[in-house]
């Protein structure tokens, strides 16, 4: 009894028409459109323009901007006004100064400092470029995991019809008597397994989904994202990651070369006038106006400047180790592009080849088992593997594609 109530109640719940044809399993659908006018550089730059790091470009811009706007300006710093007024205890003198002092620039400090301002330019570029490199790779990556899951997804489909029909082919026969009980629950168990696997594929797939949204804030799709390789013997001086690094080098050692000039100071020019006043019935009256012109020059100050130059030369060379461990990366990163493209080119041959073997086993295994030469358990575990080689080859293909987009990720190619 309680081997006819199970039969039947996985017959109820398999007999159902199938899911996975019209309408997803678990009622959670990111949609993807494909717009055809849509290219992979269309959909980079637009991705690019989203990105949260948007807001640190343009203040790496605007920083750069006020950089040169300093070294234009005619004076090392803010000018200062004096004013000064004395009168003798007896009320008959009255003395008044008043006068600008001007900060100047130090020899060559000027021009040390408009380089400042060109290289922090030249480093927001740069580092623009680079991070539209790196959502390039997110991008890719996306497209590629969202491809690979559907295809995932389409042969769960594909499993799951077929086990639908091997059961309805099976009931046929059970009905009639050529076939056990027995074999029915097994098709219906596997079944049942093919459902769940479906299932978890769906998921994937809507993760992938998800995940190519949030990084690119659309749910369209290029028509054609396919890649044409380029092969590099090896990392070139020229890639983006490489050359923003070394525009921020060159822009600390600007700073450094600038503050350098510094020295102990900035001189001061002084300029001002005085007014000598006071009572014709005094003596001492002698009323007189009179320019004065002064300059302060700053010594010494060797000790003071020394933490500032420390602390950039700090900076200075921890971007130089940056700089060679992103180089030693990038040479890694190059090495396991081409070798899993290498590697993948020569499974898909093998990947074929087991396919085509496969399916004609398939084929034979089929006929052995309608004339009764084999039982149902055999034909499952042939059908099993067949599948399987199905999938690979499936997967390689795209891999091989995807391997394409991530070597030229890897060497600093943008779409």
């Amino acid at each position: 009894m309680y081997r006819l109530f199970l039969s039947c109640l996985l017959l109820f719940i398999i007999s159902r028409p199938s899911l996975a044809e019209k309408h997803l399993i678990v009622a959670h659908n990111d949609k993807i459109v494909v717009q055809k006018n849509l290219s992979l550089a269309q959909l980079v730059n637009l991705t690019f323009e989203k990105h949260p790091d948007g807001v640190w470009l343009q203040a790496l811009e605007e920083e750069a901007i006020a950089l040169s706007k300093r070294s234009e300006s005619w004076t090392a710093g803010a000018a200062q006004a004096t004013m000064g007024y004395q009168e003798a205890t007896s009320g008959t003198l009255h003395i008044m100064d008043a006068g600008v002092q001007v900060p100047l620039w130090n020899l060559g400090q000027r021009d040390a400092e408009h380089k400042v301002g060109v290289q922090a330019d030249e480093s927001a570029q740069t580092q623009a470029a680079a991070l539209k490199l790196r959502i390039a790779g997110l991008v890719r990556a996306a497209l590629w995991e969202m491809d690979l899951q559907k295809t995932r997804y389409e042969q769960a489909k594909i499993e799951l019809d077929t086990f639908q029909e091997l059961l309805e082919k099976t009931q046929r026969r059970v009905a009639l008597g050529d076939l056990p009980r027995m074999d029915e629950l097994l098709v219906q168990t596997e079944l049942l397994q093919k459902r769940s696997a479906l299932t978890l594929a769906e998921a994937e797939l809507m993760h992938a989904r998800k995940r190519y949204i949030s990084i690119t804030q659309t749910n369209h799709i290029p028509a054609d994202y396919h890649e044409h390789l380029v092969a590099l013997q090896e990392i070139e001086q020229t890639h983006p990651a490489l050359v923003a690094l070394a525009s921020q080098i060159e822009r600390k050692q600007a700073e450094l070369d600038a503050q350098r000039l510094v020295g102990s100071g900035q001189t001061a020019l002084a300029i001002g006038i005085n007014s000598d006043r006071a009572s014709k019935h005094d003596p001492r009256s002698n009323n007189t106006e009179s320019f004065n012109l002064g300059i302060s020059i700053p010594f010494g100050g060797e000790a003071h400047l020394a933490p500032q130059l420390a602390a950039i030369n700090l900076e200075l060379s921890k971007l130089l180790s940056e700089r060679a461990q992103l180089y030693r990366d990038l040479e890694q990163a190059h090495h396991e592009a081409e070798h899993n493209l290498a590697v993948n080119q020569a499974e898909m041959k093998t990947a074929q080849a087991l396919k085509q073997a496969a399916q004609q086993h398939f084929k034979m295994t089929q006929l052995s088992y309608a004339a009764g030469e084999i039982n149902l358990l055999d034909l499952l575990k042939v059908q099993a593997r067949t599948q399987q080689t199905v999938l690979n080859a499936k997967e390689r293909a795209l891999m091989i594609e995807r391997d394409k987009a991530l070597y030229n990720q890897a060497v600093g190619v943008l779409p």
